[in-house]
Formats: structure tokens, sequence, C-alpha cells
């Protein structure tokens, strides 16, 4: 099932936001996905002048993937600790100041005893990690168009102190 448009439309002037923000205050990005695939770093790699802030980013489907590449301990996957130790991981990892790190259950299955839609979102910042829990409804694809959605808002939000 593709993206909505709607939801499309959204991200993309989310993206052009994280843009404007880190150019304007001279910090790069970076993104740690798990269950959203590269859907994050697919809007902001296609944002305004992404070549001068989007630091690049990391698709950590599986544990292992996850614990190599970024550095997250051996803590169940589906959780905030995870959660900001993708973001911090790829902050370090690939060099950037500020990062977004999403694990979470997609669907169709419940995993580590989360019900589908569980989702924790961080971002990280020169200022420190915060991260919301999100239940949200719908198919996987639904789950992961509002994944990506309220990442790029977050990130947005927490680019506004950067810098």
């Amino acid at each position: 099932m593709a993206t909505s448009p709607h939801m499309a439309g959204d991200a993309e002037q989310l993206a052009k936001t994280v843009s404007e923000r880190a150019s304007e205050r001279g910090v790069t990005v970076a993104t740690a996905e798990s269950l959203t695939s590269g859907q994050i770093a697919v809007h902001l790699g296609a944002a305004p002048n992404a070549g001068s802030w989007f630091s690049g980013g990391a698709v950590t489907y599986t544990v292992e993937a996850k614990q190599k590449a970024l550095g997250v301990p051996d803590i169940p996957v589906i959780s905030e600790e995870c959660a900001r130790a993708m973001a911090e991981g790829a902050a370090r990892v690939l060099g950037a100041d500020c990062a977004v790190g999403v694990t979470g259950v997609g669907g169709p299955d419940r995993q580590e005893d989360q019900p589908v839609g569980t989702v924790f979102i961080a971002i990280h910042t020169p200022a420190g990690t915060t991260c919301e829990e999100h239940h949200f409804d719908g198919d996987p694809q639904e789950i992961l168009d509002a994944t990506t959605t309220r990442a790029l808002e977050l990130l947005g939000a927490g680019l506004e102190d950067a810098g």
C-alpha cells in the first residue's frame, strides 16, 4: 500500500521546515529507523538543500543491526531506551548534531508483547534527547505514515532550539 497523498504532502511540508531550521541554525541531521524502513530519510533527502544539512540515515530493522550499527545495548527494542539509543547512535555514527530514532510495532502482529501501533520516537539535539510514546491506529501503512509524520514534526520542533 502506498503512502497517502495527504500524508505525503504533510511530510513534504514538515521536511521543508526541518530543512529551514537546520540551515538557519547550521546543524546537521541524521535518522535511525526501524519500522519506517527509511521513509523519514526519503522525505529529508528530498527537502531543499539536503546536501548541506542531512548527514544520512541508518535503517536498522533487526535487533542485531541496531546493536552493531548504532550501539544499542541488549534491551527490548520496542522501548524508549532503544529509541533514545538509536537517535544518539545515529548522531554519533553519522556525525550529525541532531537525529531522530524510531522503533515500534508496525504490524500485523504484536512484538515483544507490545500491541501493534506502539511506537517510540526519540529526538537527539545538542540540548539532550527526548522521547515520545505513541499508540497509532490503522493498518501497517497507516501506522508507518503516522510515525513518519510525527517524527518529522518532533524533529522540526527539536531543531527550533538547536544550534
